[in-house]
C-alpha cells in the first residue's frame, strides 16, 4: 500500500482534479489524502476572522460567495444526477452551518471547526467523482482516527488502532479518501495540524500502516536547489536523506511541512515528492541513503527575529545562559540560530508572539537589542562543513551584511543571518557560485 498526499493546487480546480483522478486510478490500494482546494483555508480564516471582530456583514457575504463557487465546481464536476444532488446538498449543508456560525461567540473552538471544512468539502466531492468515474473509492473521515495529545504530538496508539479499524470495515475498497491537516485534540474536539499540515497527516498515515511508500504530490517537481520564486535556473534534487530533506524544510522550503520526515524517518519508509502537472517527472525520492557531499541546496526563512542578549555581569556565565533558556523555555519559544561568547549570546527567533514578554523577562540581567525583518539563508548538504570548497563560499558575500553565521553545529547545515531586504541578492550570488560557477558541487544527474 502507498500514501499520496495531493495539495490544494493539485485539487484546485476540475482540470487538476481530473489530473489527480488519472495518477490514482492504478491497481495498487491507497490511501488518498487531500488538502482544500487552493484558497479556501484562506477565505475561511478571512471569515471567522470578521466573525471574532464582529463584522457579520462581511462574514455572511464571504460565505455566501464561497458557497457560490462550490456549487459551480459541483456542477462541473459531477454529471451523475443523484451523486451530483448528494453533493450540493452537502455543500449547502455544510455553508449552511457556517451562516450559523456567524451567530455563536467566537472562540478558538469555533475558529478550528471553521477551517476544518475546507479539507472536509474537498474530500466529500472528489470521493464522489471518484465514485462516478467507476473507482472503487471509499471516505474514511479522519476525525475518526487522527487525534493529538496534550503535548500536541500525534496519538500514535489511539490513530494506529482506528486507522486499522476505519480500512477493515471497508476491506473493499481500492482507494481510501481522507482529509489532511484537520485532527482531534485530547479532549475530541476538532483542531489541525497548522498550515502545511496534510503533509504530516499522510506521514503520520504512513507510519501507522507500514506502507511501502508516502508520496507527496504538489505543483513543483520536487525539491530544487534553490528557491524558483526568486532565483532562476534552478534543478529538481533527484535524492536526498531524511536529514537533507527535514533541513530545508524547516529553513524555508516550501514544497514539504517540516514535521513531515520524522513519522517515515523512524519508520524507514521512502518519501517521494511528484508534480501534479507532470507526473512522469522523477521528482525527489528521500530515503535514509546519502548521495555525494557538498552543498545539495538552498533555502530561505523569513519572518525572523534577532536577539541579542548581553549579561550585566561579567561572571558566572553559566548561569546567565541558564537563565536566558529558561525564559524562552516558559514562554515555549523556539530558537533557531544561537551564537555565544562569555558574556553575550545572540539568537533568532521565527515567531514574534511572546516577544515583548520576553525581551521584558530578559531585561532583568540582561540588556537587550532585538532586530527584525531578518531571513535565514540555509545551505544543505551531506557532510558540506567538511567539503574543501565551503570555506570559499563566504567570499562571496562580503557585499552582504551578514548578522550571524551557524557553522558546525550541524554536519549537513550551514546557515546565515541577513537583512531579508537583502535575502534575494544572496541566494542569487550563492546560486552563481554554487551551481552555475562551481559546477564540482553538483550532483550526478538520477533522473
Amino acid at each position: 500500500m502507498h500514501v499520496y498526499k495531493f495539495g490544494g493546487t493539485s485539487v484546485g480546480s476540475v482540470v487538476n482534479m481530473s489530473h489527480v483522478k488519472d495518477i490514482i486510478n492504478d491497481t495498487q490500494k491507497k490511501v488518498v489524502v487531500l488538502s482544500a482546494m487552493s484558497g479556501t483555508t484562506n477565505a475561511l480564516i478571512a471569515i471567522s476572522k470578521a466573525i471574532e471582530y464582529k463584522d457579520l456583514d462581511t462574514a455572511r457575504a464571504a460565505i455566501h460567495s464561497l458557497n457560490e463557487t462550490y456549487n459551480s465546481t459541483v456542477y462541473d464536476l459531477i454529471q451523475d444526477r443523484p451523486l451530483q444532488q448528494e453533493v450540493s446538498n452537502y455543500v449547502n449543508g455544510v455553508f449552511k452551518n457556517l451562516i450559523d456560525a456567524t451567530k455563536r461567540r467566537y472562540s478558538q473552538q469555533l475558529h478550528d471547526s471553521i477551517v476544518a471544512n475546507g479539507e472536509l468539502l474537498s474530500t466529500f466531492m472528489f470521493s464522489r467523482y471518484l465514485q462516478q468515474e467507476g473507482i472503487n473509492a471509499v471516505l474514511l473521515p479522519a476525525l475518526d482516527f487522527m487525534r493529538i495529545d496534550v503535548n500536541k504530538e500525534p496519538d500514535q496508539f489511539y490513530i494506529k488502532q482506528n486507522l486499522y479499524r476505519s480500512i477493515e470495515a471497508h476491506p473493499q475498497a481500492d482507494v481510501y479518501i481522507t482529509q489532511g491537516f484537520i485532527c482531534l485534540d485530547a479532549e475530541g474536539k476538532i483542531t489541525n495540524l497548522e498550515r502545511g499540515g496534510s503533509d504530516y497527516t499522510a506521514a503520520i498515515i504512513g507510519a501507522s500502516l507500514e506502507v511501502d511508500e508516502v508520496q507527496i504530490w504538489t505543483d513543483i517537481d520536487g525539491f530544487h536547489n534553490n528557491d524558483p520564486r526568486y532565483v532562476t535556473n534552478t534543478k529538481a534534487i533527484a535524492q536526498l536523506s531524511y536529514d537533507e530533506a527535514a533541513e530545508l524544510a524547516y529553513f524555508g522550503a516550501k514544497i514539504l511541512h517540516p514535521h513531515t520526515v520524522m513519522p517515515v524517518r523512524e519508520s524507514d519508509i521512502p518519501l517521494r515528492l511528484k508534480n501534479t502537472l507532470a507526473p512522469k517527472a522523477h521528482g525527489t525520492l528521500i530515503t535514509n541513503q546519502t548521495h555525494g557531499e557538498g552543498i545539495k541546496a538552498i533555502a530561505a526563512k523569513d519572518g525572523i527575529t534577532a536577539i541579542k542578549i548581553k549579561s550585566v555581569r561579567m561572571l558566572l556565565a553559566h548561569g546567565f545562559l541558564k537563565k536566558v533558556f529558561e525564559v524562552f523555555e516558559t514562554y515555549e519559544t523556539p530558537i533557531d540560530m544561537i551564537t555565544t561568547s562569555e558574556i553575550a549570546v545572540s539568537l533568532t527567533i521565527d515567531n514574534a508572539k511572546h516577544l515583548n514578554a520576553i525581551v521584558e523577562e530578559l531585561q532583568k540581567f540582561a540588556t537587550v537589542e532585538v532586530d527584525d525583518y531578518m531571513s535565514i539563508v540555509c545551505l544543505v548538504g551531506h557532510n558540506i562543513i567538511y567539503h574543501p570548497d565551503t570555506p570559499e563560499l563566504f567570499q562571496i558575500l562580503q557585499d552582504v551584511s551578514v548578522r550571524m553565521i551557524a557553522y558546525g553545529g550541524s554536519n549537513n547545515n550551514i546557515s546565515v543571518l541577513v537583512n531579508t531586504s537583502d535575502k534575494l541578492e544572496t541566494l542569487q550570488k550563492l546560486q552563481r557560485y554554487v551551481f552555475e560557477e562551481r559546477p564540482q558541487f553538483e550532483l550526478p544527474n538520477l533522473n
